[in-house]
């Protein structure tokens, strides 16, 4: 008994107190414990597995297997695998078993990943690089690095991947509707299969030729593994299965990146308040937002504005609509819309003319960060070159048509432009940029002595190249950097960056961001709209739809902007919004405008008498700057 408190007080406050390099000691002390306890009193006894658990979590460390300047550290290593392979063994079957019976306890799970971690990097130090094991070693006993482990730890790998696909498949046909009725509690048995797939997508790093295997699993089943990420919760371990492109569709992708964003607290004492003059809009929620240390607005937003009553989810769409089109506007000089989609934008060269300009941008790049946390759609989108220098790629001719349409043409004669003709120095070029801003000009060249080289037919992809560079990278770098620096502040760790924007299109992040620019379908929206008060057969309903389809498409937009403070949709439409929406008929007199409360997703519309009446009423409320006045909440 005092031995097995003695162990006891050995384990439990080891991890938390203990310096970290005493870790590197402690492990192979518990690794003997495990090996006694389990001989003597067997794997299930509770000290045992209280000795694995902590083993485990020590293996977890980066440096768990460093010697130290111990000299019997080689040998150590080379015996690890061996010592560590019962345990990867035991708890792969106690995996398998609990996926046959949908009974595994995340605890398990996470130990399993542990003790993977371990192997891996004892796999790699066995294999003296980072390199997987050669198949040409799996099944060749007689080469002389060969070890018995080898073919059995493959052997686990198989089993577990095929235990995963028959999970899968189960999944599949409750989607297909031959199984079972679905429920919440037969998804929620369900909820383990994707953390058990990390696992065994770590596991088959080990092996040359497993992540394949791996692959076309995950493509036989994709249907399985789409639905089931839908439905998972947060774990940021899951977004390795951003890198299977053709695997994980778009609802599954905006699943996977808001992963890797705080999970946002409901509780007031975790919530950022702002309270915020219209009339001070940007310069406000800049001293709010971008002035305010970044881990603050990790656990939400509650957005009130001066002297309105309204609060909660619906104005603070509001608040994340108005302050982007404030900040995206060119008039504040930081942005630059594209000629041929005046909803896209670009950073403006000319931005220095504010002194500020570089702590807007970082202030921006929060703005838009939590506008993907909080699901709004903003209704801006960044230009294809931004977003190429956001996820570190470089930047190509095709890249620029949408931003420069005058110079991708330019530059395209050029390239197509017949080589003699060229060579004869007709255009008068050289490796110069001709820069306008605020009404003066300057010449910047290229390269080193770049105004006396003239641009011929063996330099013109150069020089477009370095012009492209300059216009698009070396001109607004700093202005990229400060945007990347505040949307990286919002992320749960700020590394994941540039693995965010790899990992999505660039239509992936327009319609997360921007949402749908697609005409709203008016036949779509009755089918979404539910009634209190008032039924659908009734006049003033009748009537309502009546001017509704009689609108422009922007006073539409404004009065859905009015109802839910939704300018543009998700991409699937009304479908995607939280909730349905709502007509309550309101008490008020006919002399009075609609009210909603937006939170929601409701309008209150008084019984007018006539077509006309109710007309005059919409189109007043249609009009963009009553559309900012809402109700009560």
């Amino acid at each position: 008994m005092i031995a097995e408190r003695t162990i006891r007080l050995f384990l439990n406050p080891m991890a938390d107190f203990l310096p970290k390099p005493v870790h590197v000691q402690c492990w192979p002390i518990l690794l003997e414990f495990c090996k006694l306890i389990s001989e003597t009193k067997g794997k299930t006894d509770s000290l045992y597995i209280s000795c694995r658990r902590t083993l485990g979590s020590l293996l977890e460390a980066p440096r768990a297997f460093c010697g130290g300047g111990d000299g019997g550290y080689s040998s150590r290593i080379q015996n690890l695998v061996v010592e560590l392979f019962p345990f990867v063994k035991e708890l792969a079957e106690t995996t398998a078993e609990g996926l046959s019976s949908e009974t595994i306890l995340p605890i398990e799970l996470n130990e399993f990943s542990s003790f993977l971690m371990g192997m891996r990097r004892a796999v790699r130090e066995w294999m003296d690089g980072g390199s997987p094991i050669p198949k040409s070693l799996l099944y060749n006993s007689s080469h002389p690095s060969y070890e018995g482990w080898i073919f059995s730890l493959h052997f686990i790998f198989l089993e577990l991947l095929g235990k995963v696909d028959d999970c899968l498949k189960k999944v599949e046909s409750f989607l297909t509707g031959k199984g079972p009725v679905q429920s919440d509690a037969r998804w929620a048995g369900w909820s383990h299969i994707l953390v058990v797939l990390t696992n065994v997508h770590s596991f088959s790093k080990i092996y040359e030729g497993a992540p394949e295997l791996l692959h076309a699993v995950l493509v036989n089943r994709r249907s399985s593994v789409n639905a089931l990420i839908r439905r998972a919760k947060k774990n940021e371990n899951l977004r390795w299965l951003l890198k299977h492109r053709d695997v994980v569709d778009f609802e599954s992708r905006r699943s996977l990146v808001i992963m890797l964003f705080p999970e946002g607290k409901d509780d007031y004492e975790h919530l950022h308040e702002m309270l915020i003059d219209r009339s001070q809009l940007l310069a406000e929620s800049y001293e709010y937002i971008g002035r305010v240390d970044a881990h603050t607005l990790h656990g939400g937003l509650f957005m009130e504005f001066k002297n309105e009553e309204a609060t909660g989810p619906g104005v603070l769409r509001e608040w994340f609509c108005l302050v982007c089109r404030a900040i995206f506007n060119p008039q504040n000089v930081l942005f630059l819309p594209c000629p041929n989609d005046r909803r896209r934008f670009f950073p403006n060269p000319a931005s220095s003319v504010d002194p500020l300009h570089l702590k807007y941008f970082e202030f921006c790049g929060r703005v838009v960060a939590l506008a993907l946390m909080h699901k709004v759609q903003v209704g801006v989108v960044l230009d294809r070159a931004f977003f190429l220098q956001l996820a570190g790629e470089i930047v190509t001719l095709e890249d620029i048509k949408d931003a420069d349409p005058f110079l991708y043409m330019s530059c395209k004669k050029i390239l197509e432009m017949d080589a003699e003709l060229l060579d004869s120095d007709v255009l008068g070029l050289t490796f110069v940029r001709e820069i306008e801003e605020l009404g003066t000009q300057r010449a910047v060249e290229l390269c080193d002595g770049g105004k006396d080289i003239v641009v011929n037919s063996k330099n013109r992809e150069e020089y477009i190249k370095l012009l492209i560079q300059h216009r698009f990278v070396k001109s607004v770098s700093e202005q990229v950097s400060y945007f990347a620096r505040g949307f990286s502040e919002i992320l749960s760790n700020t590394k994941y960056l540039k693995f965010f924007f790899n990992n999505l299109d660039l239509e992936d992040f327009d319609r997360m961001v921007g949402g749908s620019n697609s005409i709203i379908n008016v036949r779509e929206w009755k089918s979404h709209t539910e009634y209190n008060g008032y039924k659908v057969k009734d006049r003033q309903i009748c009537w309502f739809w009546k001017i509704v389809e009689g609108m422009t498409e922007e006073q539409q937009r404004v009065l859905l902007f009015f109802w839910t403070s939704v300018k543009y949709l998700p991409v699937d439409g009304f479908g995607g919004l939280a909730s349905k929406l709502y007509i309550y008929k309101s008490s008020d007199s006919h002399d009075r405008l609609p009210t909603s409360h937006t939170c929601f997703y409701r309008l209150c519309l008084p019984q007018y008498p006539s077509i006309s009446v109710m007309r005059d009423r919409l189109q007043f409320i249609t009009q963009e700057h009553v559309s900012c006045t809402f109700g009560m909440w």
